[in-house]
């Protein structure tokens, strides 16, 4: 394999294609596996590692997910620092892994333990080794040395995370525990390039609170510990986070933002962490929340936050790291619209409309396989190819 082509220069052009590809095919392949428990369906073969909604929780996190994080980190992190960072071979390998991890979920019964929990580990221990490396080894030329304290600490407890997702007994626990992970990635991600996106379309960014900033991370730190916190406590760090973050939200020039879909989106998919962490202090003390609303605390995250705020990052990344401008054209924008869509679809209608609930799943799942398809189809073919202004990488 030639490991000089353009797709093994920077840590998001695999990543984000396999982001792409995941988007579009999981939400699929799960509802195929959840009607196939109501409709007998053939198996073809296939031996899953876990039950169908372990496994969709997992896929969602680990899978789309885990691809989105390690692309933005691995390349983030080496301009943070100033330096090259992975290329060639070692993002290969990083990429194997992650299609090894996929595979490990699927044939999962036909392995050993011992291969299982290989294959399952490679993808996600490899990529935050590789993003602690370059912060630590490199923590004197940070541009966000403080800040990036955050990330060192909360990184490694992904692969504890993802392990107690996948025991029946410890799925809540490892469920939660991710998403606080994966929020507290989002909080920091999106605190740096938000603000600057805000700035340059408005010539004002938003006012910069350094020790509200700090508090919100600290209690987001916290609460990847919620499952073994009391319960007021945890509702109480819960409140407290989205109140602060709600706060942050309120002074970001709301109404030219969300007059602007490309930046109005990922103001949305901050919104959508608010409510899911409002809902989830709610849950913890079931002061006047049905339990039947767990699904959507969790969903407020997974297609509000990661479903909105992924494809405009995607877009935006792909076309600024490949020498493109970055401007969103009718077809971008259709992709933003797309997800709003999935979002109502998946987290509103069955809410308001239960006895529909499948055919609410379905329509989200398309508007997943539409949006990122179309990503796929258009910013692959980018992806392969080298940058359009010359650039080395």
């Amino acid at each position: 394999m030639n490991f000089s082509q353009p797709l093994w220069l920077v840590g998001f052009r695999s990543l984000f294609a396999l982001a792409c590809i995941a988007g579009a095919v999981l939400p699929l392949l799960w509802l195929w596996r959840y009607t196939s428990a109501v409709l007998p369906a053939p198996t073809w073969g296939i031996a899953w590692a876990s039950s169908p909604l372990i496994w969709h929780a997992h896929e969602m996190l680990f899978g789309f997910g885990g691809a989105v994080l390690a692309g933005f980190l691995l390349t983030a992190s080496k301009n943070w620092v100033a330096i090259r960072g992975y290329h060639g071979g070692a993002l290969a390998a990083l990429s194997a892994a992650w299609l090894l991890d996929r595979l490990a979920q699927v044939a999962g019964g036909y392995l050993p333990w011992p291969l299982y929990g290989l294959l399952s580990s490679l993808f996600v221990g490899a990529f935050v080794a590789m993003v602690l490396a370059t912060l630590i080894r490199h923590r004197a030329n940070d541009n966000f040395r403080v800040d990036n304290r955050y990330f060192i600490l909360a990184l490694p407890l992904l692969l504890p995370a993802k392990w107690l997702l996948l025991q029946p007994e410890h799925f809540s626990a490892g469920v939660t525990m991710t998403l606080a992970l994966f929020r507290l990635a989002f909080l920091l991600m999106l605190e740096r390039t938000l603000t600057q996106f805000i700035g340059a379309a408005f010539k004002t960014p938003p006012r910069h609170r350094p020790v509200r900033e700090h508090v919100t991370k600290s209690v987001a730190l916290v609460l990847v510990a919620a499952p073994w916190l009391p319960a007021w406590l945890g509702a109480g760090l819960s409140f407290l986070c989205a109140s602060l973050l709600l706060w942050r939200w309120l002074e970001s020039h709301l109404r030219q933002a969300l007059s602007r879909i490309d930046i109005g989106i990922m103001l949305l998919g901050q919104g959508a962490i608010i409510a899911h962490l409002f809902l989830q202090g709610a849950l913890a003390i079931g002061v006047g929340v049905a339990q039947t609303l767990a699904a959507v605390q969790v969903h407020l995250f997974t297609v509000g936050a990661l479903g909105l705020i992924v494809p405009a990052m995607l877009v935006r990344i792909s076309k600024g790291h490949t020498g493109r401008k970055v401007q969103f054209d009718r077809l971008d924008k259709a992709v933003l619209w797309l997800m709003l869509a999935a979002l109502v679809l998946r987290v509103g209608l069955p809410v308001v409309a239960p006895a529909s609930t499948l055919v609410w799943l379905w329509a989200s799942a398309i508007a997943w396989l539409l949006a990122f398809g179309t990503l796929a189809l258009r910013y692959i073919p980018w992806l392969l190819a080298a940058r359009a202004d010359g650039r080395a990488h």
